[in-house]
């Protein structure tokens, strides 16, 4: 039985799905890079958003990588390659997120996140390797090594910030956002001290049309954080 306020969206493999879904522990690594508008408008599916520009035809790439500890989901393991973003016509000042690519090492968080959020989700190798001050995230898929990052594990400058959002995807072919909120780590990482390999393949190679690899713009980790995703909207 869910408790008074939640919203209960129905069942995935005998497993009941109710938002708001709270993620308990999560460890995150945040990397921002400015790239060609141009290129980051033929990555974004469809025809109800656009890119953001940050400056003139200049977009703003958002990687992150996610350990994730512990979420109703599932203890996996998530790649997020999005663009700052905004349905066609909305004000300059909505700004939300459409992530194009999220791989994940599971396939139940798939089946739950292309089901129910529309996010497009696949199932890949994704792995992460610590060690005392440094964390590295591959990513594999059948075409073979697609993205490397390695990065120090900064200590936190202070308490997680969290930052309120919106992520923009399609359900069922129908423009969808999902609000949320979510903590970003405040382990400032040196740009320089970002080690980005690519492969040969898709991914790897979307991502070189945007100038990867390159020294990010702003780089955060964060461990222990939090997350809550809250049940999705169609958009007008």
């Amino acid at each position: 039985m869910a408790d008074r306020g939640t919203t209960v969206w129905g069942e995935i493999r005998g497993r009941e799905i109710t938002f708001p879904m709270e993620v308990t522990a999560m460890n995150a690594a945040t990397l921002l890079f400015s790239v060609p508008a141009g290129a980051a408008s033929a990555l974004l599916p469809g025809a109800s958003f656009e890119v953001v520009e940050v400056a003139p035809g200049t977009a703003q790439l958002v990687v992150a990588l996610c350990d994730y500890v512990e979420n109703p989901w599932g203890d996996y393991d998530e790649v997020n390659l999005g663009f700052l973003a905004r349905p066609v016509g909305a004000a300059p000042d909505v700004v939300g997120s459409f992530v194009y690519r999220m791989p994940v090492d599971q396939d139940f968080t798939c089946e739950a996140g292309n089901r129910v959020m529309g996010f497009p989700k696949t199932v890949e190798a994704i792995e992460v390797t610590y060690s005392d001050d440094s964390v590295r995230f591959a990513l594999a898929t059948a075409e073979g090594p697609q993205l490397a990052v390695a990065l120090p594990r900064a200590a936190p400058a202070g308490a997680p910030a969290a930052v309120e959002a919106a992520s923009y995807s399609y359900l069922d072919g129908v423009a969808h956002e999902t609000a949320l909120r979510m903590d970003m780590g405040t382990g400032l990482v040196d740009p320089e001290a970002v080690s980005i390999e690519l492969g040969t393949g898709t991914i790897a190679d979307e991502l070189r049309s945007l100038g990867l690899p390159t020294t990010p713009d702003l780089v955060t980790w964060g461990e222990g954080l939090t997350a809550t995703f809250q049940a999705g909207r169609p958009l007008p």
